[in-house]
């Protein structure tokens, strides 16, 4: 059946697994997708909505890069909101809720679209090792097929373990089988592994649901979309909804904690620390007597409603009898029960910044086996996995992004430097060059780089090359132009900004804190400009945050600057720290369990202090 040596399989069609086949597929390597099961390939486990605070930038960083989750995301989506509009551009955030299955069969669909790209439904039971090197994988009917290089995305599948109340057993996520031989196999090879857990809400039936109880969540009225391509812009939305719990719906749920795996013990694993579930909201915010829940249709037609915020594992009959004290709630009938589910991780320091296993050559993981959480976060990582497994066994320099990049290679770096032992999760303070890490950029700093792999088009390039030069010609433009006081003051009166006295240049003016680029077009010259050049929508807003943020980009990338220098000196391989008993006792323990390439990413360590760096630099003759 497999005669031929595959350059890459990826193991689990996720949102990791789809991303990565996609990559080392779109750039040449002859790729095999194994699944359990080909009809959930890219399948939306929890909430049916992608993109949200930092997750957003990292599905347009995908997407610019030459992925396929922003395009999947906008063909699919039945709402579009940019969150933190009120904040600066470096805040802001977009955010899709999405068609569930139409989504799942957009990424199908893209899939066998894709050269190179086959599918094979089973489990992988097994690698196949050789040496330090992995040559294929096993899967569960005994078939040996043999690669390059393999990607393992397996989720929530290694070992899950599914908890309703009192009732367990094992399943990757309802209604699936959980996966098995890996982890065992992995740990015997070396590999450190834990167990993490994750959960999710009951689905319930909308027509059971009485809306005019609740507020309404409408999309915005111009929405955006996220690939930088030219895929469709919402015409009409759907709405969602929100409702609060109260005290009478804690009691409820109270009534059944001690039938509560969380609290009874069964559940030993760490769960996501921002997307708790609502038995224990209820028990670390005890002062709180309501917490919010949106309602989320999960698509176009269906009635199938998704109740984001009351994640739960408490027994079906408890979830019930306190979901219907909910305002609008009070008919509810429910599609299925919230559950919670553990599985197993590796910790990802054991990985190299190329998402390669430092202990197997050739094995790459990706996604919620790394201890992340969030689809965004895994097809990030299952991008970077390919992309590299693909150079790899070409004998091309891998593809590594900096924290100043790109929010995937803040995301990467976390993981290899620090770890992780509870459920990873991206936001805009995680990283320390946010103000170069926007949404609206992302184009700007990564196509380039994605043309130059092969993976992002030469379309792709000519649309941000145009983009780049047009925003840049208009800032020369308010740089060059003036403005007289007759022309400016009215929008600066009503602004209640100090008038001008004399004729000054646009570019001074617009810099003002309440200026924006909806005032500048109000003046004739200005308004001209863009319609003589057919300026869109994108190309004024790049040219507003380039005026009104330019002090803070430049200070950003200076501190950027300094940061290469300390990643310009290596730290060399097999380097040994316990011989500088200079350093401090902890800073030799987490350097040698890491070793880190670069003094710059030493720096980055937990316990490593600035007098461990100086002793480093000293040794290195720096």
């Amino acid at each position: 059946m497999f005669a031929d040596i595959y350059d890459v399989i990826v193991v689990g069609g996720g949102h990791a697994g789809a991303e990565a086949a996609a990559a080392a597929a779109n750039m040449g390597s002859k790729t095999l997708l194994v699944t359990m099961n080909l009809q959930t390939i890219g399948q939306m486990s929890c909430n049916p909505a992608m993109g949200g605070i930092a997750k957003g930038q990292i599905v347009r960083e995908i997407d610019a890069l030459g992925g396929y989750s922003g395009i999947v995301t906008d063909k699919s989506a039945i709402q579009f909101k940019m969150l933190n509009k009120s904040k600066g551009p470096a805040m802001w955030s977009p955010r899709a809720q999405n068609d569930r299955m139409r989504f799942a069969e957009e990424w199908r669909l893209a899939l066998e679209r894709t050269q190179n790209l086959d599918f094979y439904q089973d489990m992988v039971s097994g690698l196949l090792i050789e040496g330090n090197t992995v040559k294929g994988v096993v899967t569960a009917l005994g078939i040996t097929v043999k690669a390059r290089s393999v990607v393992l995305t397996n989720g929530t599948f290694l070992n899950g373990l599914i908890h309703i109340g009192e009732k367990q057993f094992g399943g990757g996520r309802a209604g699936e089988r959980a996966a098995t031989g890996i982890t065992e196999q992995l740990t015997q090879l070396g590999f450190e592994s834990g167990r993490m857990k994750t959960g999710t809400p009951p689905r319930v039936d909308g027509r059971s649901l009485d809306y005019s109880k609740m507020t309404v969540q409408p999309g915005d009225e111009q929405p955006e979309k996220f690939s930088y391509l030219n895929t469709p812009i919402l015409k009409h939305q759907r709405d969602c909804h929100m409702s609060y719990t109260s005290s009478l719906v804690h009691d409820l749920l109270r009534e059944g904690f001690d039938r509560s795996p969380m609290f009874n013990g069964r559940i030993k694993s760490i769960g996501p620390r921002y997307c708790p579930s609502i038995e224990d909201k209820i028990n670390r915010f005890a002062d709180k007597d309501r917490h919010q829940m949106f309602i989320e249709p999960e698509g176009w037609d269906t009635v199938e409603v998704y109740v984001n915020g009351f994640s739960t594992s408490l027994p079906e009959d408890v979830q019930y009898k306190a979901l219907k004290s909910v305002a609008g709630f009070e008919h509810v009938k429910f599609f299925r029960p919230g559950y919670a589910i553990e599985y197993d991780y590796f910790p990802p320091t054991q990985l190299q910044h190329t998402l390669e296993t430092k202990i197997i050559d050739h094995l790459y993981f990706a996604g919620q086996i790394n201890g992340t959480t969030g689809y965004e976060e895994a097809a990030s990582q299952g991008l970077m996995a390919g992309i590299n497994a693909h150079l790899k066994i070409h004998e091309k320099e891998p593809f590594v992004l900096n924290r100043d990049e790109a929010y995937i290679g803040v995301l990467i770096d976390d993981l290899i430097t620090k770890g992780t032992e509870e459920p990873y999760r991206m936001f805009t303070s995680r990283a320390e060059y946010r103000t170069l890490l926007r949404q609206d950029n992302a184009d700007l700093r990564l196509t380039p780089k994605g043309h130059a792999l092969g993976l992002a088009s030469t379309e792709r390039l000519q649309k941000m090359e145009r983009k780049l030069k047009e925003s840049e010609e208009l800032v020369a433009f308010f740089k060059n132009t003036s403005v007289l006081p007759d022309e400016m003051n009215p929008i600066l009166d009503s602004l209640e900004s100090s008038p001008m006295s004399q004729s000054d240049k646009m570019y001074k003016l617009f810099s003002r804190p309440k200026v924006t680029i909806d005032h500048m077009l109000q003046l004739d010259s200005v308004s001209a400009y863009v319609k003589e050049h057919a300026l869109n929508s994108e190309v004024l807003e790049q040219a507003e945050v380039q005026v009104k943020y330019s002090g803070y980009i430049e200070k950003e990338k200076n501190n950027a600057d300094k940061l290469h220098r300390l990643e310009s000196v290596k730290i060399p391989k097999g380097f040994n720290y316990a011989n500088l008993k200079s350093l401090s006792f902890e800073a030799r323990e987490k350097l040698s369990s890491i070793n880190p390439v670069t003094i710059s990413q030493a720096s980055r360590i937990s316990g490593v202090t600035p007098s461990d760096i100086s002793v480093l630099l000293v040794h290195l003759g720096r």
